[in-house]
């Protein structure tokens, strides 16, 4: 088993484990979620693990915030169902991704079963929001923001607090970065969803 560098950081340990040809099958997978109940992973498309420790409490509250307003919106919507940051899903590549929050039309999550709802739910949502943490590098983050894109999501936006920007993907457009955004706008595939991206820095 080859294993990549580990970043290091004051926050956290972002850790990449190759596990080559070994596939890990639905349940397998999912039982190493629940044995290991303090890490969150992921496996991309070329079956590399990623192991990722918990959000240090700054993060965690930004995390809190995004669920909390992206909840407030879909409810009053009441066309889909929302999610927040500890969420499996597997993608029509074979990755399992975890976003920090994400949307479904509720045509779509109706026609899973109880059994894959409740289990690893293969489908991309429509929508994802990722938020970079001090230990994530941007260029894996665009990757994955790209891959929710070629996957079937409509929308998603890489939140980037550090540099205070936002990047929003769409479907058949390039990228549009923007510097110190206010609130984000979700039309037209989120209709009414204004995202206030200064919230995230108010402080108690």
């Amino acid at each position: 088993m080859a294993r990549s560098p580990a970043i290091e950081t004051d926050t956290g340990i972002w850790l990449a484990l190759n596990i080559g040809s070994v596939d890990l099958t639905d349940d397998q997978f999912m039982r190493l979620c629940r044995d290991n109940g303090d890490f969150h992973f992921e496996i991309t498309a070329e079956k590399e693990l990623i192991v990722m420790t918990g959000s240090n409490p700054e993060t965690d509250r930004k995390n809190a915030n995004i669920t909390m307003q992206l909840g407030v919106w879909a409810t009053r919507d009441g066309t889909g169902v929302f999610f927040g940051s500890s969420a499996i899903f597997l993608l029509p590549n074979g990755a399992r991704r975890v976003p920090d929050g994400a949307w479904i039309r509720k045509e779509r999550w109706n026609q899973l079963t109880e059994q894959r709802k409740s289990t690893l739910t293969e489908i991309c949502p429509d929508f994802i929001i990722e938020l970079r943490s001090p230990s994530d590098r941007i260029g894996v983050l665009e990757q994955k923001m790209d891959e929710y894109i070629r996957n079937g999501a409509q929308l998603a936006w890489l939140l980037d607090p550090f540099d205070h920007a936002a990047t929003i993907y769409r479907t058949a457009h390039a990228p549009q970065r923007i510097e110190h955004p206010s609130v984000i706008s979700g039309d037209p595939e989120l209709p009414g969803f204004k995202f206030d991206f200064r919230q995230m820095f108010l402080q108690a």
